[in-house]
């Protein structure tokens, strides 16, 4: 499938599951950590399923590859920055967390030029202004 299909599918995924989320922390007055113990516990079931056939590739992927995830994934997105977003939308509107939430692409372009040697074009730049921009029409 198109990645840039993929991608907006992603977005509506984390748009609408973030309503649902919100929803549920209120509905049952559930702290943000036991939201995401939540969440967590339901994909690791989805994603073990559906990742079956690829579990034998992991012993070939390295320790360097696998930490990377661990940190990355595991520690970083998966922990720190979900525990982050469930408070953020347990105490505010949708409306004022998930422009600033979801600037993430901002970050990874900044990686992606800072540590993967990727270009800064006037196209990079002017999305990444453009980007900032509406965030700044929906938050303030």
């Amino acid at each position: 499938m198109n990645p840039q299909i993929l991608a907006l599918l992603t977005a509506m995924a984390w748009g609408i599951g973030g309503y649902f989320e919100k929803k549920g922390l209120h509905l049952g007055g559930l702290s943000p950590q036991m939201g995401i113990t939540i969440r967590t516990a339901v994909a690791l079931v989805i994603l073990g399923v559906v990742s079956f056939p690829q579990w034998k590739s992991l012993p070939q992927a390295g320790t360097k590859a696998i930490l990377m995830m661990v940190i990355g994934g595991g520690i970083v997105a998966g922990s720190i920055g979900m525990l982050c977003y469930y408070a953020a939308i347990n105490g505010a509107p949708l409306s004022k967390v998930m422009p600033i939430a979801f600037t993430s692409p901002l970050f990874g372009v900044l990686m992606g030029i800072i540590f993967g040697a990727e270009p800064l074009t006037w196209k990079v730049a002017l999305g990444s202004l453009l980007t900032i921009s509406g965030i700044l029409v929906l938050t303030v």
